[in-house]
């Protein structure tokens, strides 16, 4: 059985050989295409980047903040007088009309001053009339000495007398009505606190909080206590705290929207109101107050709601844009004076209100690399307007479609941030 499995042993070693020999000639041709191909061949230039097609669309350039919603127009209702809050008539999110019933406080002792009050000017007119009765008796006394001194019938002291009685019951008299006229000013005082035990709305809208009990004490000695709040909630104002570094970029009248969780990305809109010049420091953070409304006819707005505000700095609908990182693949970007000249632009992209004086001081220019037709790269110089952290909006210089670099290309089977080696 050897013997017949000999003649076949030279025949598979050939084969084997072959074999070996055909591995090894791929193996030296992959390498030397690989070396070629990397150190030897001409490199395909638009192979090495990464490019973006000028596209047409909106850019904003925005300046971004956080806010909180307030009615626009509210009013904490309190009590002018002390007592025990007696009965509530509204809870919160009730509806109420101007000079509807609110609340009532227990009028009990109010009530009583009240009439304390009526009795001591009751009793003051009746010491009023005696008062005036004894003047006439008083006048007529001294009218009777004053005849009786003209036939010489009675003494100068008797007329003096009777002429003294008159004067102090007059008098008299005029004290009694100066009681008469602060008793009737402390009646009203009376009667105004009575009427404030009854608590009405000073304004239409909806009841949003309510802080007192019912069977709860108030003293409005010190600080009129407050009961609930009425806020009108057709209008809504948003409260946002902008930074010192964008506070500036900010002007009255511009454009804001913001967008509320939940909201499905919805856009309410409106114009910015105030700034206000005094800030907020948290956290050795100056924060200023910027102010704007908003209309709520459906009520989809609620109070304390977060809004994430966008106050639009600039603006362009339909144009053409290109990413910013087509910028950072090219020379420095310059800016177009007003003189009609060109000069170097400072280091980092500089975001600018976009107002008549910005405009007229400078355009800017920057450079971007090109796709040619021909399949090589060329540099060109664009106009840019409303510029934001994302894109740029193209005045001139390109065309809807071209490709501009955008990025490097990775080398195939390279690992992400692997060194690569240069070209020979």
């Amino acid at each position: 059985m050897n013997h017949a499995s000999a003649p076949h042993s030279p025949a598979k070693r050939r084969w084997r050989r072959i074999a070996v020999a055909l591995v090894c000639l791929a193996l030296l041709t992959a390498g030397g295409y690989f070396i070629w191909s990397n150190y030897f061949a001409t490199p395909d230039e638009l192979s090495r980047y990464q490019f973006t097609e000028v596209s047409r669309g909106d850019i904003e350039d925005v300046v971004t903040a956080t806010g909180m919603l307030q009615p626009r127009d509210y009013v904490d209702v309190g009590a002018q007088v002390s007592g025990q809050l007696k009965k509530i008539h509204v809870e919160v999110g009730s509806e109420v009309k101007s000079g509807d019933l609110l609340a009532e406080i227990d009028p009990i002792v109010l009530q009583s001053r009240v009439d304390a009050t009526r009795a001591q000017l009751r009793n003051q007119r009746a010491q009023l009339m005696e008062r005036e009765s004894d003047l006439q008796l008083a006048d007529s006394q001294w009218r009777r000495q004053r005849n009786l001194m003209a036939e010489d019938a009675t003494t100068a002291e008797a007329l003096q007398n009777a002429e003294a009685a008159r004067l102090g019951a007059q008098a008299q008299i005029e004290a009694l009505k100066a009681q008469l006229d602060q008793t009737e000013s402390n009646l009203r005082a009376d009667e105004a606190n009575l009427d404030y035990a009854r608590i009405y709305a000073p304004m239409s809208g909806t009841v949003v909080s309510v802080t007192a009990r019912q069977g709860q004490t108030l003293i409005a000695s010190q600080q009129a206590p407050v009961i609930l709040r009425i806020a009108d909630l057709s209008t809504m104002t948003v409260q946002t705290q902008v930074s010192e570094a964008d506070v500036s970029r900010l002007r009255l009248g511009m454009d804001a929207y913001f967008t509320t969780l939940g909201g499905n990305g919805h856009r309410w809109e409106g114009t910015l109101r105030k700034v206000e010049p005094t800030p907020e420091v948290q956290n050795n953070v100056v924060l200023y107050n910027a102010l704007f409304d908003v209309a709520n006819p459906n009520r989809a707005l609620m109070t304390q709601m977060t809004a994430q505000v966008f106050f639009v700095v600039a603006a362009a609908r339909e144009t053409l844009l290109v990413p910013m990182a087509a910028f950072a693949h090219a020379g420095p970007r310059t800016e177009r004076t007003a003189t009609g000249g060109s000069r170097p632009a400072g280091g980092g992209m500089r975001m600018q209100p976009r107002g008549a004086a910005s405009d007229a001081a400078a355009a800017q220019q920057r450079t971007v690399r090109v796709a040619a037709a021909n399949g090589t790269l060329e540099e060109r110089r664009v106009e840019v307007g409303v510029v934001n952290r994302v894109q740029a909006q193209v005045l001139s210089g390109l065309d809807e479609g071209e490709r501009v670099v955008s990025g490097t290309a990775p080398r195939a089977g390279a690992p992400s941030g692997a060194v690569r080696r240069p070209r020979l």
